[in-house]
């Protein structure tokens, strides 16, 4: 008897698992039919009526994602068509917020569109196609450049840039763009249309014109885009651009991929005119003024960057090369800018330290007459408002500076602008023979503008740095170095160096300097006249050391001390100088060393102004000392009258220690270690005070 095997429960034979297959296969494709007859039935109901019936839909639903109101006052059609996206709405409007100046961000008779689908559900806004009629559209900023019309949806949110979808083909008639942005205080007013062509590779002419105001300054601008036939098949569009003000020209040329896609443009751009301020200006950027000027770039978008490159040109006297690029990061405007110059002529730097540019054209004096007295420093104000609204990195390179008066070269500058905290830093030049390095920050975020100088000078030969003044280079062979800190509180160089306070120092080690110079400071006839009979006039007096500083309080300047120790006298100075007034009030003394006869020994005055400074040899003393040898003349004899211009040659070496340390007058001493005599305090010089009344001598003088 044969036993029967028991079928496994969990083996389900093949034929029925193809069943079960076949079944869940054929509920798989009856959903996907369901789905698409679906989409297929809603397709064909929003192609049938056009999509009318979603009017109320979209504008209760398009209001509420703007946060506008949005109507649609005529016909409406929303549909696949087939594929793309058909958009057409007659009357159509979008209301701005409450604080711009007009009541509609957009309007229109009627506005035809076509849009790609697949890219605008990846966020690309493509534009097969539009046609607008009797538009208007209002881009408008407030007041304080945080917000603007064209950001839709939560007004805190920050503002966005303005971008433009991309448009293929577009056919534009009777349509006004506005723009204002107070904060620049621009006013613009574009009217397009569009113009058929005829038996030309171009399918139409987008011709815009307008104009408005930039800080009151009319200008007006034109242009045209030329859209090819084959568009569509990767024809380029031909962009031609104009733009004049009273004192600028811009001209810009080239191929855009589309319309409305600068991304990857070829173009050309031409600029020139007086002040290149007035067309930085029209970016949103401040920089200083210049004289006039030509500049032409390649110009081309990258992703969010605009880019100009292969700049060349030049201002004034002064040629340029370099480039520029302006992005927008974090919705933040900045200037990222590699320049050079070969040779900058030094009337074009004066706008940089504020100086009036169109002065400087005209070759006009700098200096100015207030109150009458000459004015030299520069009083141009920082615009605030202005660097609130931009950040910068600026590598500045120039190999010569073109100067009468100094050999300047090899200048480096690196300018940095973070939020209204402005660095000139480091700020490099070579100044005869020797090396200039300096700091200079300027933080406009408090309410009153404080500035920081840091103005280093390292050993330079004297023979050429004061040349002008008559120094020779032959005989002299000391050197100079300095440094000036100071800080001030003003939106000029003027009014901060006039509120300044801090220390300014030139230090002298050992070296020669040219007899003449030192023999005429101390005023010695009978040596200075020996040795010109003896043709020794040039033989070389050593100085020990010296020491010309001056300790700055609210914009007043102490000698502190002024003391130079030579082989032949120790000359000492008294007085200072004022920022506000710009007035000198100096005293220098030489004593000598040795005996010598003629010898006047009275201080030598330095008074006037910075722009008209005076020497007055004739002092007070001098005169006394003339009037006491004239008596001895008349009561004794002629020869007596030579007693009272004789020099005991009583001064005493310095000690060189504090003076090239830079020490304050206090700290100097001589060589047996007593106070050098004769220094100012530090405290006392106020060129701007009212001279004390002199007393009468015995009510007679």
């Amino acid at each position: 008897m044969s036993e029967a095997v028991a079928a496994d429960p969990a083996e389900t034979p093949p034929l029925d698992r193809r069943r079960a297959g076949a079944h869940a296969l054929g509920i798989g494709l009856s959903v996907l039919a369901t789905l698409i007859g679906l989409i297929f039935l809603a397709w064909a109901i929003l192609f049938i009526t056009k999509g009318r019936f979603l009017k109320p839909h979209f504008e209760r639903y398009v209001s509420k994602q703007a946060q506008r109101d949005v109507r649609v006052a005529g016909d409406f059609q929303l549909y696949l068509n087939p594929i793309d996206i058909k958009f057409l709405a007659e009357n159509m409007t979008i209301s701005n917020p409450a604080w711009a100046t007009r009541k509609n961000f957009f309007d229109s008779r009627l506005i035809d569109t076509n849009i790609s689908t697949f890219p605008l559900i990846f966020g690309d806004r493509r534009v097969n196609w539009l046609n607008l009629i009797d538009g208007n559209v209002d881009l408008e900023w407030d007041k304080s450049g945080k917000r603007n019309t064209w950001t839709m949806g939560d007004p805190n949110k920050p503002a966005e840039p303005f971008e433009l979808p991309l448009i293929r083909r577009a056919s534009i008639v009777g349509t006004d763009v506005r723009y204002r942005m107070p904060s620049l205080q621009l006013n613009a007013d574009i009217k397009v249309e569009t113009v058929r062509a005829k038996d030309t590779a171009f399918d139409s002419d987008i011709r815009f014109s307008g104009g408005g105001t930039l800080r009151d300054e009319s200008f007006t601008l034109t242009g045209s885009l030329m859209s090819p036939n084959e568009t569509v098949r990767g024809g380029r569009n031909k962009l031609a651009f104009h733009a004049e003000a009273r004192s600028t020209k811009l001209d810009i040329a080239g191929t855009l991929v589309g319309p409305t896609q600068f991304e990857g443009a070829d173009l050309k751009m031409l600029i020139r005119g007086y002040n290149f301020a007035n067309a930085m200006a029209l970016l949103g950027v401040t920089t200083p003024a210049t004289r006039a000027y030509r500049f032409s770039s390649n110009l081309t978008k990258s992703g969010p960057e605009w880019r100009f490159t292969g700049l060349t040109g030049y201002f004034g006297e002064s040629d340029l090369a370099g480039r520029m690029i302006i992005s927008m990061p974090n919705n933040r405007l900045f200037v990222d800018a590699d320049l050079r110059s070969k040779v900058v002529d030094i009337v074009d730097i004066g706008p940089f330290m504020g100086y009036d540019a169109r002065r400087l054209d005209a070759r006009k004096t700098i200096v100015t007459i207030e109150g009458g007295r000459p004015r030299v420093l520069p009083d141009a104000s920082l615009q605030i408002e202005a660097i609130k609204l931009f950040d910068a990195h600026v590598d500045y390179t120039v190999s010569r500076i073109r100067a009468d008066s100094f050999p300047i070269s090899n200048v480096g500058l690196t300018v940095d602008l973070d939020r209204s905290l402005l660095k000139l830093s480091p700020l490099t030049f070579d100044m005869a023979g020797g090396h200039v390095a300096s700091d200079i920050v300027i933080d406009a975020r408090p309410a009153v503008v404080v500035t920081d100088y840091d103005i280093r000078l390292s050993p330079t030969p004297m023979g050429t740095l004061l040349a002008r003044w008559g120094t020779e280079k032959s005989g002299t062979t000391g050197t100079i170095k300095a440094r000036i800190e100071l800080r001030g509180e003003g939106d000029s160089v003027r009014k901060s160096l006039a509120s300044s306070d801090g220390r300014i120092a030139f230090i002298m080690p050992k070296g020669t300097f040219w007899t003449r110079n030192v023999q005429l400071i101390e005023i010695d006839i009978g040596t200075f006249v020996q040795k010109m009979f003896e043709k020794k006039l040039e033989k070389p007096v050593q100085i020990n050391c010296g020491l010309i500083a001056f300790t700055v309080r609210d914009g007043i300047a102490a000698a502190d001390p002024i003391l130079i120790d030579t082989s032949k006298n120790v000359i000492a100075g008294r007085g200072g100088f004022s920022f506000k007034t710009e007035r000198l009030d100096l005293a220098v003394k030489a004593d000598a060393k040795t005996i010598s006869l003629f010898s006047g020994q009275s201080p030598v005055g330095i008074g006037g102004y910075f722009a008209a400074p005076k020497i007055d040899p004739i002092s007070g003393q001098l005169l006394t000392r003339a009037g006491i040898g004239i008596g001895l003349g008349l009561v004794a004899s002629p020869l007596a009258a030579i007693l009272a211009f004789v020099d005991t040659g009583d001064a005493d070496d310095t000690q060189c220690g504090p003076v090239l340390g830079g020490a304050r007058a206090s700290a100097q001493r001589d060589k047996d270690g007593d106070r050098v005599k004769g220094l100012g305090t530090g405290k006392t010089a106020d060129p701007d005070a009212k001279p004390k009344k002199k007393k009468k001598f015995l009510g007679i003088f």
